[in-house]
This record gives structure tokens, sequence and C-alpha cells, in this order.
């Protein structure tokens, strides 16, 4: 008796972008999954996203996930896409491996996420993953900055070193001081070069 290859974290991943692309949901991938883009990778078993989620897609999607055994009901999907206050993921649990998808929904008056949605650049993962849309690296430091300021997580402060060991003068300065400046990020950023600069 044949028994059922068990999914992989990036067969799982590929899953999940399927699901989006079939739904016509514009997507972009952050977190531990875009740092291969762009640094080295570590691992990690949920994907982050944020997702542009049309409100005559909120069923399409729904059905899509389901399908990839990944039970979103609708009724949930619309609640988080029409809640004024927070920011509450949309959790995509596969049911098999038990592996987590957190879709950020895009709401109305996030400049950040807007903006950095729409610098979102196609790169390829290589199988299974091949061909996604992924935060920019800027985007990615700026995201990691922020949950480094939240949590204190050092993890954060090695992935932004690995990124600009990676990227170097590639990076845009400019573009990372706006937004230090619209966070208040400064302090924090110097704090996570200290970091930085320790073995």
């Amino acid at each position: 008796m044949q028994t059922k290859k068990e999914l992989s974290f990036p067969e799982f991943s590929r899953l999940v972008i399927d699901a989006l692309e079939a739904a016509q949901v514009q997507y972009m991938v952050g977190g531990s999954v875009a740092l291969a883009a762009w640094a080295e990778p570590r691992t990690t078993i949920d994907i982050d996203l944020v997702i542009n989620l049309p409100i005559e897609q909120v069923y399409v999607l729904s059905q899509q996930l389901i399908q990839r055994e990944m039970l979103v009901p609708y009724d949930i999907l619309l609640d988080l896409l029409l809640q004024e206050e927070g920011d509450l993921p949309i959790n995509a649990i596969h049911l098999s491996t038990g592996f987590k998808a957190e879709l950020f929904i895009l709401r109305p008056g996030d400049t950040f996420r807007e903006t950095a949605l729409a610098r979102r650049l196609l790169v390829t993962l290589g199988a299974p993953l091949g061909d996604v849309y992924v935060q920019s690296p800027e985007d990615l430091i700026i995201y990691k900055l922020r949950y480094f300021k939240l949590s204190g997580q050092t993890k954060h402060v090695r992935d932004i070193r690995s990124i600009i060991v990676t990227m170097g003068q590639e990076l845009d300065d400019a573009y990372l001081q706006q937004w230090f400046d619209h966070f208040n990020l400064h302090s924090v950023w110097h704090q996570a070069q200290g970091w930085m600069d320790t073995p």
C-alpha cells in the first residue's frame, strides 16, 4: 500500500501562493521566507504574507484555501476583512502538517503596507516555490526593525544584519531613513546596529 508523501514547508508555501493566485488576490511574502531572497535563510514553519483582498474575492479565496486543506470559512474571512480595529491576520493552518500561513490584510490608510506592496519584487526561490512576489529588502528591514522594537527578539537583528551583509550598497538608504522617521525607529536602529557589531 502506497503511503501519502508528507508535504514539506516549501511545498505548503507554494500551496498558499497557488490559492492566492487562483483567487486573483495580490500578495507579498514577508518574514523568513522573503529573507531567502535577500540574505541567508532561516528555518521556519510559518509563512507571512500581506494581501490586498477585495470583498468580491473573499468567497473565492476561502474555497481555494479549503481545496488545499486549509479550512478558512468565508464568514471568518469576511469578519476579518471588515474589522475596523486591530491587525489580526487570517490564520490558514494546513490540516495534515500543521504548517501555518498568516495573511495580513491591506487596510485603508495603511500607507506603509500599500507602499511596500507596490514595491514588491518577483524573485525565483527555486523548486518547489518557483517565482513568488516578496518584500523588497528595504521593506523587510523596516518590518523586522519594527518587530524588534516591539518584541526585543534578536533574531530580527540577525536577519537585518544578514540582509545588510548581502545587499550592501544596493540598499536604498534614503527610503530606509524616510520610514525610520515615520515610525520613530532611529533609536532602535542604533540599538540594533550595536547588536550587529557583536559577533
